[in-house]
Parts: C-alpha cells; structure tokens; sequence
C-alpha cells in the first residue's frame, strides 16, 4: 500500500499528464492552418487532409505582379498559440498578417498593411488560388450579387464586381472566403495550363501615401471528402540498388557557445553514419608563402583549425567517415578582393590560376595534418556549393580541372583523400557536374557524387542525379539535407509540423529516386538545429528535441547499410520508400502520410519475414513504438496515423 505523500504525488502526475494530452488534442484540433514563413497559405487541414490552395499578396503595375513568395522578402515568423504571426515587407509596404485556427477547417486571416512610403500601384491584391485539378471542373458562387453567379455556376467564367463572400465548390472539396465588408473582386481561370482558379481580393487601388494603414480580415472555410481509403503498397525485393549506410550530419562550427551542447546530444542520441565538416582554409594557411604545417608545429595552429579538427578526429572516432569541405578561401587562392555576399546578384571569388600548384599543396597539407596529428583522414573534399560561390565560384570546366588537378596532387603525396562531384548549392543545377562526368581523366579522382537539397525536388531533376552516380559507379550523397536554406531568418518555423513533415517527406523521396549512401542533415549543431531551446534562436527552455529531431531520429534508426528497392504505392499524398538486404532477411519500410489516418496493405515482403516493428512520429507521437505488424505470406495490414512518418523494421 503506497502512503499518502505517494498518492498525492500520483494524482498530480496524472493531472499533469492529462492537461498535457489536453493542451496536445487541442492544438491537433485547432493547428490546421499551413502557413509559409513569408505569410502565404498553402491550404486548411480537416482530419489531417490537406485542402489545398495558396493565397499570396500581390502587388499590380500596368502588366507587371510582383507577389509574397519565398525568398522575395525577409520575413519574421512567430507562433502564439492558435495564431500564426507574419511580418514581411514589400519594399515600403509593410504587412503584419495573422493567421487564426478557428475550428477544424476554418481560419481567420488578418492583414495589417502599413505604408513606410508613398507607394503608387494600379491594385493592391489578396489572392487565393485553388488547384485546377480539384477545383476547375467545379462551380463558383458569390453572396451580395443581383446577377447569375449568386447561383452555383460552372467554375471558368470571369467575372468583376463587388461581392460579401465567394463559395468554390468541386465534387470532392468545398472553399468558402467571406470578407469583413463587401468587397471588389475578380475571377479568372488561368489559361497557361495549371485550370487553376484565382480569386483576386482588391485591398487599395491607385497606391498609398506614408502613413496609410489598411487593415481586412477574410475567414476561411474548407470541407469535402477525407479520403481514408486504403492505401496498397508493393514491395519488389528482387530488385536490390545502392546502398544506404544511414542519416548524416553536418558539424561546420559557428557558434561556440551553443554548438557543443547541441553536438554531443545528437552524437549521443542519433546514430550517424556520415558526417561532414569544414576546412577553415583562410585561417590554415592565410600567406602563401608560409609553411602552415610548420606554423602548426610551432603550437601556432589558428583556433578554428584546431576546433574543426578536433571535431574530425571526434567523427573518426566513432567510426564515422566524413566529408572535408572548404567554405572561405585564403586571399592569395582567389582573385580579387573576397566576397563573401553576392554583389550585383554574383556569389564568391574565381580561384588563381597562377597559384593553382600552390591551392593543391595547402589542401593536401590540410589534409596530412589532420591525418598525422588527429588521426582522422577525410573520405571526400569539396568546395561547398562552388557551383554558386559559397564562397569559392568556379564553372563547370574549372570543377572537371581541379578534381584532375588535386585528385593527381593527392594519389601523388599519399592523400587517400577523393573528390565529390558537385556538392552542388541545389538539385536543379545539375549540368554543372557534366564536363567532369564525360571526362575519363576525371573519373579515378570521383569519389562520390553529391548534391544539397534546399531547391529542386521534381523527380525528374533528382533523377538525373541518380543516374549521374549510376554513370560513374560511385556513391550519391545528399551532403546538406533541408527544405529552406532561408529558415535562419524564421527559425520558429522549425517547430511547426508543416515543416517537419515537409522535411521528412523530402528524405523519403530522396531514398527512393536518389538512392543515396546518406542524407547529412543540415546541421546537428545549433544552426538550423534539429532541438528547440538551450539558449538557440533566442529560446531559453531547456534543451529538447522536436518533431523534427524525432524524425531524423526514427530515420536514423534504420538497421546499417540496407539497399534501396522499389515500391508501388496507389495513394497520391502518401510518401514511401524501402529499404532492404535480401542476404540478411532485413527490410525497413518508410512512410510519410499527408492526409488523413489510413489503412496500409503491403505486399510483397519475403515469407520469412514475420513480423515488422512499427515506430510513429507525428505532432503529437515522439517515435513510439506502435503494436508489431503480423506478416503473412508477404503480406501485413496496419493504420498508420493522420500527418505522420512512420517506420516499419522486419524482426
């Protein structure tokens, strides 16, 4: 029998806890509006189910729209509760939007706008557009109109007037936007291909003066079908590809104070496979005609370089192989004076020719050192994003030269050291790769092919790099794994489930299409940090993980060095990817549902596997181990919940 002090302490535990569940049920009732970070919404969730469409604000002069969308301004991105808050600026227009969840399906959008200056337009517009596919076999009607469209009438028809709300409605889905006054408004199907409808709110005609303030609320209103059909899943184990050793990580040090403590958690909590880490070049050798090695032994290493190689010999002691990776050249490496922000749109410095047996050797030194005095040897050096200039810009003939130029330096001075192919800024400048690709003089010094995944997820353009490590028969990284390379500026956005789920969506595809040997994350230190709180971003909670944490975490949990296989999967806003090792009977099984709760029948696993272990991380689920899936005859039946990633590891 426990005593009184005990129960007490019980029942206020539980009392805890079921406020916890409380506050957590809420907020999946209530958290259904996805926002961008720079104020666009993306669609309401109802049950999960996304109700696509996308509003933006849009500037109109003559012929020429200039509209919110990423990477046009610099916004500020918070969260207080239910509410969504943005501030942006279009030049001298300043917008403070937020965002409410009201129920689940509605939301009130409210926008402030703000002049800092005269500012002179022909419109001044909230937009909504809403998916041909959903929406432009359907029909539209308006309130507080005398003419026809106060009927449903078929979506298409153009129309200029004044209205109280409009009503879009398709056989699946249904929008509703009322306005806070009557409003003019404008309607067009657009003809470029898409079918989709666009819905122009007019906020100001004919500019605003300093000093102006406006300020319209809409409320939103989504409903339809919540397609919770099954989804069935095909498993083709005979089909075995490239390996995939596990979740990586970038460990470029930036922040002294925080990055450690960040560091030895995920070290200590995640299983890393890859890593990669910076070259401090600028600090190594700043004078070309000083030896940096014998400035080293003199106990003069520069702080950086120590940092940076004490974090190499960290990863080598755990058995993790890394990426060396050069960001800030040394001024006698480059031409010009070094630029390190883009001036007239261009980023980075062109390296010296004249100085080009000079660059190998200081890499090469590096490169020795850290081997002879730290014990750890990179697998791979790069420029970082060299194809933009961060900071080093180089074309694609000057990338197939130096990895001939430093590959041969290297065989020839004992630097087991190879080249990565690209390290490209984004996937969707992957021509920049193609001179050292078709160059057999360039191949021996390829060690890997690599790519960072902040832009251009179309399958067709991640294709191209899969078959580019397919071409070579080396390994394909993803050496920087993220979503938004501009999320520094809104960090808060990295505690939303939007841009969890987005992220690890993203990894999901990129198993299946890449193939690659990792996905490093960017980073496991406190810049883009996978926790929240610790003093980062300004957050003085105590450190713990996120969402985003768990993810990587429940990805990271995948048995060592599985082989991706093929997947058939019937249901469009559902993600898959398998991975598995027909010699060791082991499989692993990766989804990302962007709907509703579903059933999931897979098909297709050998018929020794017998069971499968299920881990969900969701908003409200932390990787938990769910009840084992029975196997039977290659086939398992399982739910798997709303908005959620969910592993399965045969047992």
């Amino acid at each position: 029998m426990r005593n009184t002090a005990t129960l007490t302490a019980h029942r206020f535990t539980c009392l805890v806890f079921f406020l916890v569940l409380s506050v957590a049920f809420a907020n999946d009732a209530f958290g259904q509006a996805e926002v961008e970070p720079w104020g666009n919404l993306t669609g309401i969730r109802k049950d999960g189910q996304l109700f696509e469409f996308e509003s933006m604000i849009k500037i109109q002069r003559g012929d020429y729209f200039v509209s919110t969308g990423k990477e046009r301004q610099r916004p500020h991105f918070k969260r207080h509760g239910d509410e969504q808050v943005i501030n942006t600026n279009m030049d001298s227009l300043y917008i403070k939007e937020v965002v409410r969840d009201e129920s689940a399906g509605k939301a009130t959008v409210t926008l402030t706008l703000y002049a800092h200056a005269d500012i002179r337009f022909d419109n001044l517009f909230f937009e909504l557009q809403l998916p041909g596919k959903e929406y432009g076999d359907g029909s539209t009607k308006l309130a507080g109109v005398h003419d026809a469209m106060k009927h449903y009438e078929p979506s298409g028809q153009n129309y200029d007037g004044i209205a109280e709300s409009a009503q879009f409605k398709s056989a699946a889905s249904h929008l509703q936007i009322k306005f806070d006054e009557p409003e003019t408004i404008r309607i067009r199907k657009d003809i470029s291909g898409t079918n989709d409808l666009q819905l122009y709110v007019s906020l100001k005609q004919s500019g605003l003066n300093k000093g102006d303030t406006l300020q319209k609320t809409f409320k939103i209103d989504v409903s339809g079908k919540i397609d919770t059909r099954t989804a069935n899943l095909a498993i083709d184990t005979s089909k075995q590809g490239r390996q995939f050793v596990g979740l990586g990580g970038n460990f470029r040090l930036q922040n002294a104070k925080s990055d450690p403590e960040v560091i030895d958690y995920c070290l200590q909590n995640l299983r890393v496979a890859f890593g990669r880490v910076e070259m401090p070049w600028r600090f190594w050798q700043p004078d070309m005609n000083v030896d940096p090695t014998a400035t080293a032994d003199s106990g003069k290493l520069a702080v950086p370089v120590k940092k940076a190689m004490e974090m190499a010999r960290r990863l080598d002691s755990l058995h993790i192989p890394f990426i060396l990776s050069a960001w800030f050249p040394p001024n006698w490496a480059i031409v010009g004076k070094p630029n390190f922000r883009p001036v007239n749109g261009v980023w980075g410095n062109p390296l010296n020719k004249d100085n080009m047996q000079a660059i190998y050797k200081s890499i090469a030194d590096y490169v020795l050192y850290l081997k002879n005095k730290y014990g750890a040897e990179p697998k791979y050096f790069s420029f970082n994003e060299s194809d933009l200039g961060i900071n080093i810009r180089i074309s694609p003939q000057e990338h197939d030269d130096f990895i001939k130029g430093c590959g041969a330096y290297f065989a020839a001075h004992g630097v087991n050291t190879k080249m990565l192919l690209g390290d490209n800024s984004d996937a969707t400048t992957y021509r920049f790769i193609d001179i050292a690709m078709n160059d057999p003089e360039a191949k021996p010094y390829i060690g890997a092919v690599s790519f960072h995944s902040w832009r251009g997820w179309d399958t067709d353009i991640l294709q191209h790099w899969a078959d580019a490590a397919a071409r070579l028969n080396v390994p394909l990284l993803v050496a920087e794994g993220s979503i938004d390379a501009a999320a520094y500026n809104y960090p808060d956005i990295f505690q939303e489930q939007t841009y969890a789920l987005k992220e690890i969506n993203l990894y999901t595809r990129l198993l299946a299409i890449c193939q690659p040997e990792s996905i490093l994350q960017w980073q496991l230190t406190s810049d883009y940090s996978p926790l929240i709180g610790g003093g980062i971003f300004g957050n003085n909670e105590p450190l713990h993980p996120g969402q985003r944490f768990w993810n990587l975490k429940q990805l990271a949990s995948t048995p060592k060095g599985l082989y991706a296989m093929p997947m058939s999967c019937d249901a469009a806003n559902l993600t898959a990817a398998t991975l598995g090792d027909n010699s060791k009977h082991s499989y692993s099984v990766q989804l990302v549902n962007n709907g509703a709760k579903r059933k999931i029948v897979l098909t297709g696993l050998p018929a020794n596997v017998k069971q499968l272990q299920v881990y969900t991380t969701s908003k409200a689920l932390s990787m938990q181990a769910g009840a084992p899936v029975k196997v039977k005859n290659g086939k398992a039946k399982f739910k798997i919940e709303a908005t959620s990633y969910t592993s399965l590891i045969s047992q």
